[in-house]
This record gives C-alpha cells, structure tokens and sequence, in this order.
C-alpha cells in the first residue's frame, strides 16, 4: 500500500488519500477531511476505475483507461461551506477530474451528483485525439441518507455514458460528520440489501495442492447487447467459476435467471459485463486482430466470498476464441480460460459474436473443433507419408532379395 498524507486546503481542510495497487486497474480511496479545529466533518472510503473512448486523427478509437496514468490530487474538496455543502473533488491526470456534491436539510443528506471532466487536448493522455476540447459527463445520483449515518454500498455500481465507463464498489461515505465522530449507523444501499454470499468448498483433508471438487455443469445463459444500431453482441454460455484461495478451491456456476448483463460497443472493442448479488463484476472484452479477426483479449472480475473478502483479477493479455470476423466462434465441448493462477473460467455450449451482428442473429459458426483438426492435420500428413516410406523400404529389400537369389540359381 502507498499511502499519500497531502497538504492542507483552503478552510484548513486535511485530505488523506491511499492508493492501494493490485490486479485491477483502479483506485481504493480513503478521503478524511477535517474542519478548522481538526475535527472530522467529512468520511469516504470507496473504490473505482474508469475507461474513456475517444476517437483518433487515424479514425480509430482508442481506450484510456485513467489509473495508468498518475498519481491524484485533491484541489477543491471541501466539507461544510457555508451553503450546507461537501465536495470531494480528485484530479488523476492532466485535463482529467472528478467531482461528487453533497447537499443536506435539517434530517437528511444527498448524493447529489458525480461530475467527470477531461481535457482531449492533452496529448499525454489522449494522444492524437479527433476533437480537441473539454468534455463534461454528469451523473445524477439521488441517495438520500439520514444525518448520522454512513452510506454504505459494496456492490458494483456500474455508470457507462458519453463515451466514459466508471464504476463504483466497496464505498463508504458520510458526508456531514457530526462532533468529529464516523458514524457505526449504517444505511445500506438497495443492491446489498438483495446481496447473497457463495459458499466456498473446503477439501475435507489438508494436502498441499489445492483440492478441486466435482461440480455440477452450470445452466447455459443468453446475452445480448444493444447499442444505436441495434443488437451488436451475442454472446450464448454456461459458466464456471474456479477461484483458489489459501489451497481452498470455491466453484461459482453462473445461474443467468439471477445474473444482469451490460455492456457496449466500439468499433475496435466490445464489452460484456455480469454482474449479481455475489459477483460485481465479470468482464468479457473482445478486440480485433489485424482487422478482420476477433478474439477475446481481456477478462476483469471481482466478487464477494463467504469469508466476507473480495477477490479481485484481471488479464489484458488473452487470446481465446478467435473466429473471422462477420463470424461467430461456437465450441460446444467444456473449454477452459486461464485468467490467472489463481481463477479460471471453464465454458460450456458456448457461441459469441462480439461483432457486426446482422438481424440480431448469429452469423455462420467457426468451431473450435477447427482447431483440433487444424493440429491433427500435421500429425496425419507424417503418419501417412512415414508408412510410404516404410512400403518403399520393405519393396526395396524384397527385391534386393530377389535379385540374389537369382544369382544363386544361375
């Protein structure tokens, strides 16, 4: 954990910010601001990521995501002004910040709203950008919590609009602390309050591999994703969830009656998200390969286990699934995806087409058996070209035999 202590802001207002790395791309904030007489009038403590899509002078577009590029400031959070107002306000890269208003009354306090600005003039983080400017996305929040409490949210709150994808979990927020204390009162959004936990399958011995148990084969779910133009995905699977933990193995099918699903739609990228009460997210992203191949470049999770952590991965560095593009990929028999060392998602009957849907239908499968024959095609060429020439041998030596032997008989 690198943790940053920042200076003092205008109101003698203290703001403490850590910024915990891992495998996902994102920030873990914890924001502590103090009043005049050093006295906590503002708690938060959440995690987030973003991703912005802007297109190029090349006609292509491109994806930022923003924690790759700097450290935050803090420039112009604040906590009880004189209009029963907080803000907490970060700034992450050059020509890139974002906001959160709070307001209250006499019982109540607001989320107002979360403000995103970017400057697509700065060429550091948005090299070779078509539209020159600042570009502004506002997102309406709407949480009315009591005075007293602290707004609590561990599940994924996902936001894709204008072209910007953030997304909220683990957050803890009390806006207008009273008498210098954090509230224990907790007022818990709607999404946990519907949240359940999977329980993990413990090896009944200790053995210093983890044990794998034997699951049951999960339900096959159906997903589609819409944009303007219509349907622009499909995407058709059973999916199980392999996490390892400690050399303790939990299996996750994924049950699509209680799972939701979103995502979007780029000219060189396409998104599937999953989400439920267990899961805050599970990211299926698919790119081109020299234009005219997809395949599936990158998959990010997070999910809540019984133990009451979160287990969190991602890879940007895949390559399953490749079909010709105007194509969909079909494998019916149970494929794995190596995610990392410690998760992996084995598929069943599965069928995706992340690009140029016509009609909202699949186009013509290429299946994975292709790839069997296609690594069994070398193997059969050597055989058979092996047994000529044991044939041409065999000729020989028998007619070299017999041409002895006539020898012998003259």
């Amino acid at each position: 954990m690198v943790c940053f202590r920042l200076s003092w802001v205008p109101g003698s207002v203290l703001f403490s910010l850590c910024l915990i790395l891992g495998a996902v791309p994102s920030y873990a904030l914890e924001v502590n601001l103090t009043d005049s007489e050093n006295a906590t009038c503002l708690y938060a403590k959440w995690q987030m990521n973003f991703t912005v899509t802007y297109e190029t002078t090349n006609k292509e577009y491109k994806n930022v995501t923003i924690f790759e590029h700097g450290s935050p400031t803090y420039a112009g959070s604040v906590c009880k002004d004189d209009h029963n107002r907080s803000v907490i306000e970060v700034q992450f890269v050059p020509g890139f910040s974002w906001t959160v208003n709070f307001t209250k009354d006499s019982s109540n306090y607001l989320i107002d709203g979360i403000l995103i600005s970017y400057n697509t003039t700065e060429n550091s983080t948005f090299p070779n950008a078509k539209d020159k400017g600042v570009q502004t996305v506002y997102y309406p929040v709407g949480y009315t919590v009591p005075l007293n409490n602290i707004f609590r949210c561990s599940s994924l709150l996902p936001v894709d609009e204008k072209n910007v994808v953030h997304n909220y979990w683990d957050v803890h927020v009390q806006a207008f602390v009273e008498n210098g204390t954090v509230s224990t009162k907790e007022f818990v959004c709607a999404e946990d309050k519907a949240s359940t936990t999977v329980a993990p399958i413990v090896p009944t011995t200790a053995t210093p591999a983890p044990t794998t148990p034997t699951p049951k084969k999960p339900e096959v779910g159906h997903y589609v994703v819409t944009n303007g133009n219509g349907t622009c995905l499909l995407a058709t699977m059973g999916l199980q969830l392999n996490i390892t933990q400690d050399k303790v193995v939990s299996i996750i099918n994924i049950n699509p009656n209680t799972t939701d699903f979103s995502g979007s739609c780029q000219p060189q990228s396409a998104l599937l998200r999953l989400n439920s009460s267990s899961i805050q997210y599970l990211d299926f992203v698919f790119a081109l390969k020299n234009d005219n191949r997809f395949y599936l470049k990158e998959v990010n999770a997070s999910m809540n286990l019984a133990n009451g952590s979160v287990f969190s991965t991602a890879n940007n560095n895949l390559s399953y699934w490749d079909a010709p593009i105007g194509s969909s990929y079909m494998c019916n028999k149970e494929q794995t995806v190596q995610v990392s060392e410690t998760f992996h998602i084995n598929t069943f009957s599965l069928r995706v087409q992340p690009f140029n849907v016509a009609g909202g239908k699949y186009s013509t499968a290429q299946d994975c058996s292709a790839d069997d024959d296609n690594f069994l095609v070398p193997i059969v060429v050597g055989a058979a070209l092996a047994g000529v020439l044991i044939l041409v041998l065999l000729a020989y030596f028998i007619g070299l035999k017999r041409h002895h032997a006539g020898y012998e008989q003259f």
